[in-house]
Parts: C-alpha cells; structure tokens; sequence
C-alpha cells in the first residue's frame, strides 16, 4: 500500500478561505459541501447513513447485495477500481468481495485523517490488495495512480447519489472528468436516488435524532477552528426542505437573529432569518441521468433498482475518448 498522497495543507487552507469568502459574500451566501468532511463531519456523516430516516445508504446497500455478480460482471476483471468521495468504503467492500482479481484500489476522500483510518482498515481485511489512496477534492482535475505495468481498465465507483450534490451544468462538467479519466472502455458506476415523495425526501434530512442538524453545523464549527471565524453556533439553526420545480433537496443554516460575524479582516452581516445554503441533492430519474451521462460520452450498460424504485445504481461505458 502506498502512503495517502495528499495536497499541502497551506494549498488546502489558502484555497479553503478562497471558498468560504467568496460564498458568504454572494448573495444569497453560500458555503461549498465539500467543506463538511474533516474529520468530525465525516463520522456524523457515517452516523446519518445508519438513520431509519435516511433511506439511501441502505436502499444503495440492498440493491447492491442482491445484484453484486451481475454488478462485477459487468466491471469485468483485471481492473483499476477508482472510487470518489470514498468514506469509510462500507459499500466498496460488496465490490472488493466480487472482485478478487483487481489490479489496484484507489480511494479518493477529502479528509485525510479520515482516508488514513479507513485505509488501514481494509489493508488488514484486504491484505493481498493494492490500495493506493489519494486525500484530495475529487471535484477538481486529478492524476491517478497508472498502473506500473500496463494500462489497465479503469472503472470509477460513485456511489451515495453524490452527484446530487452538484449543480445539473457541474454535474455534466463533472462526469466529463470522470469520462477523461477511464478513457475508452473504462466504466462508471453510479448512484443515483430517485424523485419520491416529498415526505420521505424531507424527513431523510431532517432527522428526529438531529444528526443532520449537528452535521450542517459542523461546517460553522469548521470554519471557526481552521480559518478563525467567530460563527455564534446558538444562533443559527438547520434547515432542509424539497424544491420540487428543481428537483432537489436543500440544506441551510439559518441565522435566528441579526448579527454579525467575522473571519480575519472581513465582516459579513446576516439579518434575522437569512441562510446559508450549504448544500443541495438533486434527484434524478433514471432517463434524467442517462441523458446527463450521454453529455460525457458515458452509454448505459446495466441499471438496478430496489422494489420501490427509491434508487437506481447505473452502470456506464465510455464511448469513446474525449
């Protein structure tokens, strides 16, 4: 196993502060998602997949258990499995399970501290499997790891319906990267959650345990630790409701008073009431991502979904190189 490969952390500060002054002096204020996952916000995220209220991880689970040979068949042998926004690699070990002849595992994650640790833990359940993590925004270009050898086939696994965090124009941009990186003949699977019932949509991220709650307000937490902000967290609550006209989800921190909040030399306002918008999760039918996929030169190849057609996992063949 290769050590984390990781970008500086001065890189990471400086481009972080980019982020986060640009997006609170927006109107309306924005703060990025990917800034969710240090450390503490990962493991609450891992918390929120455990959720009765969070259908997705385990609908995603279910669907891959009861279809995991026709998924490996269809990735093949003798790969490079690529997987974004890696987490603790719950799912992936469906996949490392029904795929004993990988060439190599590359997990890409944001939090460093937290790639190490799942890292470690697969070394010692997978101890014949080259892993060769990456610690890095998988949202921007990247350099793989190449295969010493010989090029070999490269699939990318995206699970968790993460794609809904990017705007439908970035998600295309995106999966561009994705096609760019597997070439000709690599593959993609996906996953995606479905348009459903407002109800199961809101409750799904407004948890009754609040585990959601504390996950947005971890970001505030964030922000005051890493770049010295003085965000109050008493005064700003969480909030996530379903757009429907754009099909999706969206999550705020909504300021409970008129205040204001400082990070270095700039001092930004809120009146009582505005938000932020930390994040959104589009939904997509299964057509709707067929079509953004097209737009990538990614052709679908296989879909599965769970009884109640919560969510689809996708699997896509580039057609040709970009």
């Amino acid at each position: 196993m290769s050590g984390v490969r990781a970008v500086s952390a001065t890189n990471r500060m400086d481009t972080m502060r980019r982020d986060v002054l640009a997006g609170l002096s927006a109107s309306p204020k924005t703060l990025p998602s990917k800034y969710f996952y240090d450390e503490e916000g990962s493991a609450l995220f891992d918390r929120i997949t455990e959720l009765d209220a969070y259908y997705p991880t385990r609908t995603e689970r279910g669907i891959m258990e009861m279809h995991i040979r026709e998924m490996a068949d269809a990735v093949g042998q003798d790969v490079v499995l690529i997987e974004y926004g890696s987490g603790s690699s719950d799912k992936t070990r469906l996949l490392l399970d029904a795929l004993p002849n990988l060439t190599s595992y590359i997990p890409i994650d944001i939090s460093a501290e937290h790639l190490e640790r799942t890292v470690q833990e697969l070394q010692e359940a997978y101890p014949n499997l080259v892993i060769n993590p990456v610690a890095a925004d998988y949202t921007k270009p990247l350099v793989i790891p190449d295969d010493p050898v010989r090029r070999r086939k490269r699939v990318v696994y995206f699970p968790g319906s993460t794609i809904g965090n990017f705007k439908p124009e970035g998600a295309r941009q995106f999966l561009k990267q994705i096609s760019a990186v597997i070439g000709m003949g690599g593959g993609l699977l996906l996953g995606v959650d479905r348009k459903k019932e407002r109800s199961v949509l809101e409750l799904a991220y407004n948890d009754p345990e609040g585990v959601t709650a504390a996950f947005n307000l971890n970001l505030l937490v964030r922000l005051n630790r890493e770049l010295g902000a003085d965000f109050d967290l008493r005064a700003f609550s969480h909030n996530a409701f379903y757009d429907e006209e754009q099909g999706r989800i969206e999550m705020h921190l909504v300021s409970a008073c008129d205040q204001a909040v400082c990070l270095g030399e700039h001092l930004f306002t809120f009146h009582d009431g505005e938000s932020i918008h930390t994040e959104n999760s589009y939904k997509y039918d299964v057509a709707d991502a067929v079509d953004l996929a097209a737009t990538a030169d990614l052709e679908l190849v296989r879909d599965w979904t769970d009884a109640k057609e919560w969510f689809s996992v996708l699997y896509f063949a580039c057609a040709k190189r970009l």
